[in-house]
């Protein structure tokens, strides 16, 4: 297994005018539907992380990214062992 690059991430949102933020969640642990008033731009380092928009749920693994606007309604959920997350946040101006 590969390790995952952080600091290249982090340098990468940074780039784009990003503040970086680091989560750690608990098996099953997340939010039902909310907005964000950021962008979100996230890497998942450990575990699965779950997001739910207009129905759909995607699952993401260690080293996947997703991004989220500022507004997108939506649900997040870590999987069954939990999860890390790098993320950016922009907020909208």
């Amino acid at each position: 297994m590969s390790k995952i690059d952080t600091a290249a991430f982090e340098k990468r949102v940074e780039g784009e005018g990003y503040t970086v933020v680091r989560r750690e969640l608990g098996p099953a642990e997340g939010l039902d539907d909310h907005t964000h008033d950021f962008d979100a731009w996230g890497l998942v380092t450990a575990g699965e992380f779950r997001v739910t928009v207009d129905g759909k749920t995607t699952v993401y693994g260690a080293g996947d990214e997703f991004k989220l606007e500022a507004g997108c309604l939506h649900a997040e959920a870590a999987g069954p062992s939990g999860a890390a997350l790098t993320a950016g946040r922009r907020m909208k101006s």
